[in-house]
């Protein structure tokens, strides 16, 4: 359970993001964080009671910093107004599918698979839904994962068949995803209830048969290479 302490520190660093104030602040945001750390440490030994490649993970390996990266930004905020945490194997960085935590006031969610993934990876992922189609629409249409996700993320989605694919696929709208991510979005109140636990672990018990799919993907083209 995270606490309502947490979402207010968030709310007011979003109205002063600016380094004076969150230094001012720091003994607030140290004290929430370990409250995020203990959660995810919580989420992961859940997790991997049905998903053992996450079992090995600590919460500094899954959690993103609150420090933005302005290098190449218009918005020189120096903060994120979110905690976010990706439990994946090998890491956050690690390019495999996983499971997020996004939380931040009025824009809480769940989700997982694959953001972004190079283009080795993300032809692998093509070329297994591409060879077992029909697996990988079954996990889709689970009366189980439809219960918590609806469709693929459509984000920077090809209008045409990728290259190196039939454009007469019958099921080449699957192939055309840049990204394979699903997203739940979550009531603020659940997110500091006592239930909330429960429904992280439900939700991405939901989601583990389509993490696994792409990370089998990557790693068969892994050990090919």
């Amino acid at each position: 359970m995270l606490s309502k302490s947490l979402l207010q520190f968030l709310r007011d660093l979003k109205e002063n993001n600016y380094k004076e104030w969150f230094h001012e602040n720091k003994p607030r945001y140290q004290k929430v964080k370990k409250e995020f750390e203990q959660f995810v440490a919580h989420t992961i030994a859940d997790i991997a009671q049905f998903d053992n490649s996450v079992k090995h993970l600590e919460p500094k390996h899954c959690i993103f910093r609150i420090n933005r990266d302005i290098r190449f930004s218009n918005d020189k905020s120096p903060y994120k107004t979110n905690f976010g945490g990706f439990i994946v194997p090998g890491g956050k960085n690690a390019g495999y599918a996983g499971y997020y935590i996004h939380i931040e006031p009025g824009n809480c969610f769940l989700a997982g698979g694959i953001y972004m993934p190079p283009p080795d990876r993300l032809k692998a992922v093509r070329n297994e839904i591409f060879e077992n189609t029909a697996d990988f629409k079954k996990i889709l249409s689970d009366k189980n994962f439809k219960k918590h996700f609806s469709e693929i993320s459509s984000e920077n989605k090809l209008k045409t068949a990728p290259k190196g694919f039939p454009k007469d696929f019958k099921d080449i709208d699957l192939l055309r995803h840049k990204h394979y991510t699903v997203l739940k979005y979550i009531d603020e109140e659940l997110v500091t209830s006592d239930k909330f636990v429960d429904k992280v672990r439900e939700t991405f018990m939901a989601l583990y048969p389509f993490n696994s799919f792409i990370n089998e993907a990557i790693n068969y083209q892994l050990s090919i290479d």
